[in-house]
């Protein structure tokens, strides 16, 4: 610190930012802008990493709430909740930062710079990340983008709670197979009315102080090296004052994938020149050679390393810059607020899709048969990008605790080949003894071997992270036949050094036993039917996330026990869909309908197909709760109820107990598309708009984006809007009644038809069918009427022409204002008359 005072002395500036960097050689300016930035003493700089994840509660940094993954925050068409869920993941980033003093190195996940949200447009089901965002409408996802920007970044501009990072900027949504070298050529009219907008809310609107750029090019250029992008654009055209972060390892593959320079000299200097500010990964140490080879400047460098010294000193982390958030205690995760709110945001994401004969609510003293693999797995309640949960319920937990003793049975894996988690019912007197140094410090009974130790400890005896564990239990398979079990230790990402070891017995045989360098062990073992003593073991001594017994069982066992349970019960909720293991970010998975986290099928998986066929042989009535990330299609009569869950987070299961019995009236609705099968696609490399998400499909979807049902009905009337200006921006009101007898939230949508604007139609630019123009959601007693305004802003009003320019056309607009689509229920049609001339807006 000295020597940064003396510095600043010698060049007269009063900027730290400016006399830091002054004291550095090439080499420690390359350094400090990679992702992992050493400890620098004479710049006043401790070593910290740039790499925080958020998306749904603070990731990947121990205990944490855990909120429903992105597109279950979509679900609930709430900005304002996701403005709170972000102000905790704030709050808990900043208590555990708090814990140590301010100068404490940190490593990757301690920071204040939070790589959230994921504001790309889930154009397509079949990609597994699309659970990371908001959905598949533009709005939609810039409205929610805004709101978590804000709530992760704080009232005051000046002391930003944590810095809010939207990724991947642009047009970034698949494949997985090939994003590292991926081209995508999206037409003028695709990228302004499709791919931009909600970047550009969160910049402008949100004021987000970060951008990720994406692995993917555009047009052939890199989308971290794309000066037109990632200067023009957003520092030109938007004003983007911020700092801007490369995905990672996304530099290196300029010329690894893209082939765009030859060399990682080359490539980093294009990225630098091309406006990408930081390097997630170590691709930037070669800057020091593209100084000295004159592809870029060292005053370059310097520009961009004051963008992100300048936010290390608002966050109120260098220089002995202070802020009003340090004051933020160790205390404040996992409060009983912050539970709340994890409780009220899963039980609005809830989606009711079908209701046959109003099967639903059930009464508490219903018979109730608990049925499917997603009933019971801590990571279909986190998602990916999580947290560790403090106490987390699933349904089978939730469902017993509302209705009492319920009978339970795993009944089939979710997909032909891919494992799923030991069940209970299968691990009699199931018991863990915890111990440090030798020493047990801890015993208890527990269900499964299901546990998620991600810089958690998993009881509160055990104060480091270091820790072995032994499971003792009877494995009483369901029946006689060929099993392959599987320790799933899920690896710490590219930093760990070293891997957990296991040690599996069966009987008398010990089946594994080592380090699980690859994340899982898989043994074959063959039952006679009859129960044997299992036992594992665990030595905990790396960064690896976690410990799962899982297996791939016999068919026709599981199956039985089913459908033994459905028929001594009266009601089946039978919990199905998909799962992490099975969707998300460059998987190590390939089975039918799966490959590499994305989707080939999107029908529900064969094994879940047969389950429900043969539950639906018994007669009893069915009601079936998808988890998922994305839009599952399923026959609508394999069940008389159907309802969404999502990744519910922490809460999920009470969330769904409180749905099914009525405590809590579903309100959400669907973000994305449910699309009849897999063949209404267009293909998943095509990133052209035609046919994709309801602003531009013209088939039959299964339910459409926007649909949600409740308990209770609603009315429309009184839906007026006066005639404007172009430019003007439309206020619309509405008289929305509970019709019904039960409360509710309801969902008020506006959709807006624009007039034609004359302009032929492209063979590669689709017809705009209609497109979300506002939304609120309206809490309604039974028999109560609130009237409702909405504001529909000229961008929204806005044609998009073939060249990529957006107009505000004069003319007959017509708006649905409703429960949904203009094929919804409940809802009116009326015509907005614009007048005045054509009117240009800035892109």
């Amino acid at each position: 610190m000295i020597w940064l005072l003396l510095a600043q002395a010698v060049s007269g500036s009063s900027d730290p930012a400016a006399a830091s960097i002054a004291t550095m050689s090439v080499a420690e300016k390359a350094a400090q802008l990679q992702s992992s930035a050493p400890a620098d003493a004479e710049a006043g700089l401790p070593a910290y990493d740039w790499w925080g994840e958020g998306l749904h509660g603070l990731a990947r940094n121990g205990h944490a709430t855990v909120f429903p993954q992105a597109i279950g925050m979509a679900a609930t068409w709430d900005p304002d909740l996701v403005r709170r869920i972000g102000d905790t993941v704030a709050t808990e980033a900043r208590a555990k930062f708090n814990a140590q003093p301010v100068a404490a190195p940190r490593r990757i996940y301690e920071g204040l710079t939070i790589w959230s949200p994921n504001i790309n447009i889930f154009r397509d089901p079949r990609w597994g990340r699309g659970q990371e965002t908001y959905g598949e409408d533009p709005y939609l996802t810039g409205t929610l983008g805004v709101a978590f920007v804000t709530g992760l970044q704080g009232p005051d501009p000046l002391h930003p709670k944590v810095i809010a990072t939207p990724k991947h900027l642009a047009v970034h949504s698949g494949p997985e197979a090939g994003r590292d070298g991926f081209d995508v050529d999206p037409s003028p009219r695709d990228l302004e009315a499709t791919y931009l907008p909600a970047f550009r809310m969160a910049v402008i609107d949100g004021k987000a102080r970060s951008l990720m750029c994406a692995y993917n090019s555009i047009h052939g250029t890199p989308a971290c090296a794309d000066g037109a992008l990632m200067n023009d654009r957003i520092r030109g055209a938007w004003g983007f004052r911020g700092f801007t972060v490369s995905d990672c390892d996304a530099v290196a593959n300029i010329h690894l994938f893209h082939h765009y320079r030859l060399d990682g000299a080359a490539a980093a200097a294009a990225a630098v020149r091309g406006g990408t500010d930081l390097n997630c990964g170590n691709a930037y140490a070669a800057l020091p050679d593209a100084v000295a080879r004159g592809l870029i400047t060292e005053a370059e460098l310097d520009t961009a390393l004051t963008r992100a010294l300048t936010a290390r000193r608002d966050l109120g982390i260098v220089y002995g810059a202070k802020s009003p958030w340090s004051r933020i205690k160790p205390s404040q995760i996992g409060t009983p607020a912050h539970r709340a709110l994890a409780l009220e945001a899963a039980r609005k994401a809830i989606v009711l899709l079908r209701n046959d004969g109003d099967r639903l609510p059930l009464a508490t003293t219903t018979r109730l048969a608990v049925i499917g693999a997603n009933a019971d797995d801590l990571g279909v309640l986190q998602g990916n990008y999580h947290g560790t949960a403090i106490v987390p319920v699933t349904p089978l937990e939730g469902l017993r605790a509302r209705f009492g003793s319920v009978v339970y049975a795993q009944g089939s894996i979710l997909a032909d080949g891919a494992p799923v988690v030991v069940p209970e019912t299968a691990l009699t007197g199931l018991k863990a003894e915890y111990s440090v140094d030798g020493r047990t410090v801890a015993t208890r009974a527990e269900r499964r071997i299901d546990l998620d130790i991600n810089r958690a400890a998993p009881v509160p005896q055990i104060r480091g992270d270091r820790f072995n564990a032994r499971w003792t239990a009877s494995f009483a398979p369901p029946g006689p036949g060929p099993y392959k079990l599987v320790v799933d230790v899920p690896a710490c990402w590219k930093y760990c050094k070293s891997h957990d070891a296991v040690r599996l017995w069966i009987g008398d045989r010990q089946l594994a036993a080592g380090e699980v360098a690859k994340g899982r062990v898989e043994v074959d073992y063959v039952s006679d039917g009859a129960p044997v003593p299992l036992r594992l073991e665990l030595d905990h001594v790396s960064d690896d996330e976690g410990i799962r017994l899982m297996w791939l069982p016999p068919e026709g066992p599981l199956l039985a026990q089913a459908v033994a349970a459905a028929a001594s019960a009266d009601v089946a909720v039978v919990f199905a869909g998909l799962s992490p293991d099975l969707e998300g970010e460059a998987l190590p998975v390939q089975v039918p309908g799966f490959v590499g986290g994305d989707r080939t099928d999107i029908a529900l998986p064969f094994a879940q197909q047969r389950l429900l066929a043969a539950l639906k042989a018994t007669g009893k009535p069915i009601v079936l709760v998808l988890a998922s990330g994305s839009a599952v299609a399923v026959d609508p009569a394999s069940a008389d109820a159907i309802l969404t869950m999502w990744y519910p987070g922490e809460a999920g299961g009470t969330a769904i107990a409180d749905t099914l019995t009525g405590v809590s009236n579903p309100s959400g609705r669907l973000p994305v598309t449910v699309y009849a099968k897999t063949s209404d696609l267009p293909a998943f490399v095509d990133y052209g708009m035609k046919e994709r998400t309801y602003r531009y499909f013209t088939g039959t979807p299964l339910w459409g984006f926007g649909h949600g049902l409740s308990f209770t009905r609603f009315g429309y009337d009184a839906v007026a809007a006066p005639g404007v200006a172009t430019g003007t921006p439309i206020t619309v009101t509405a008289r929305v009644a509970n019709t019904g007898a039960r409360a509710g939230d309801e969902v008020v949508q506006a959709y807006l038809v624009p007039p034609s604007s004359g302009e032929p139609a492209g063979f590669t630019d689709p017809a705009l069918q209609r497109q979300l123009a506002a939304f609120a959601r309206v809490a309604l007693k039974p028999g109560e009427t609130k009237t409702v305004t909405l504001t529909i802003d000229p961008r929204s009003m806005g044609h998009v022409f073939r060249d990529g320019t957006r107009r505000v056309l004069p003319g007959t607009y017509r708006l649905w204002v409703g429960g949904g689509q203009p094929d919804a229920a409940a809802g009116r049609w009326i015509a907005i008359p614009v007048t005045g001339s054509p009117l240009d807006l800035p892109k």
